[in-house]
């Protein structure tokens, strides 16, 4: 059975860029249909009209934003998947926390655009699936980072630990490391579902990263955080170790009850 193909909403207020992101969505043989708005009032009564499976959307458009309808499309019954296109790359973070599937910086490449149409055929397909209702799994989660000049989006579960630089933070991966601009109190209260704990003012750590916990001669604690050369030690603040100790012995006895 052939299956059909997207049909997509391109929306920008500056005619040549969205002339051009069109002329882009049309060459691809994965989309049968494009339409376009100027604005997202427009966009809305196209939405209104018929169905969509996937929204590309520039950020910076007077009147409503691009964030504020990628807000309202978030409260659909059924939610369309959205692409960014956008000139800036100062809205990734919040991209992230409205689900956006790709974040684009144009000039649009053709490449790129084909992994965000890629993304939306996915989209379509998993809210087609009988287990489209349940939540995704937590280790799914993910997070917008810029990644040589390009939007990329890091599966939470590859973060070991967070580092406070100011009102950005550094994720640390086992390959390297990343600047978000997000507090790190802000990662705190988001992460805490998924294992994320507090041990430093300067510090959020994956739990399941840590392989020890030690006591330091002075009376004071750290974390081994990863195993062989790449590990590392970081420092637990007195007030923070205990609430520290108890969940490390509670993950203990969950793999022992195994």
């Amino acid at each position: 059975m052939t299956v059909p193909g997207l049909r997509v909403l391109a929306v920008d207020d500056e005619p040549p860029a969205l002339d051009e992101l069109a002329y882009l969505l049309r060459a691809d043989r994965r989309v049968a249909r494009v339409q376009t708005a100027g604005d997202a009032v427009s966009a809305l009564k196209v939405l209104e009209e018929g169905e969509v499976d996937g929204v590309f959307l520039d950020i910076r458009m007077p009147g409503l934003t691009g964030l504020d309808l990628a807000r309202l499309l978030s409260r659909f019954a059924t939610p369309v998947p959205v692409v960014f296109v956008t000139a800036h790359d100062d809205a990734a973070v919040e991209a992230f926390s409205l689900r956006a599937v790709d974040y684009l910086l144009k000039p649009v490449r053709e490449e790129r655009l084909a992994d965000a149409v890629g993304r939306i055929l996915l989209a379509r397909e998993s809210a087609a699936a009988p287990s489209a209702r349940e939540p995704a799994p937590a280790d799914e989660t993910t997070i917008a980072v810029e990644l040589g000049g390009v939007t990329r989006f890091l599966q939470v579960a590859a973060v070991r630990y967070v580092e406070a630089q100011g009102d950005y933070a550094r994720l640390h991966t086992a390959s390297g490391s990343h600047l978000v601009r997000v507090p790190l109190a802000t990662l705190e209260e988001r992460w805490a579902a998924v294992g994320f704990v507090r041990v430093h003012r300067s510090y959020l750590v994956a739990s399941s990263a840590i392989t020890e916990l030690r006591v330091e001669p002075g009376g004071g604690h750290s974390v081994r955080v990863g195993g062989g050369e790449g590990a590392v030690l970081l420092p637990v603040s007195r007030r923070l170790s205990r609430d520290l100790k108890d969940r490390l012995v509670n993950r203990a006895r969950r793999e022992a009850d195994r």
